[in-house]
């Protein structure tokens, strides 16, 4: 069975960033949009999720910055944020 690295991609530059340092380092890693369910997530089986950044444009703390399922949290594995 493959151990994947999820990366989701809120718009920024970040997420293929390090989605390819993963690869570089022999992690399978696969780039999803940073909206996919907590669901579909957890079908994949990942070892670990990461928060790819969102566009400069875009503040975090207004109402319509791009935000992940908050279940994501909730799936046993690790989360880590980058640039957001």
């Amino acid at each position: 069975m493959s151990e994947t690295l999820l990366v989701l991609d809120f718009g920024g530059h970040s997420g293929e960033q390090v989605a390819r340092i993963a690869r570089n380092n022999r992690i399978y890693s696969e780039v999803w949009p940073g909206e996919t369910s907590a669901g579909k997530l957890k079908e994949l089986s990942p070892i670990g999720i990461i928060l790819g950044g969102g566009r400069p444009d875009v503040c975090v703390y207004k109402e319509s910055a791009p935000r992940c399922d908050p279940k994501i949290f909730d799936l046993g594995v690790p989360v880590l944020g980058i640039c957001y």
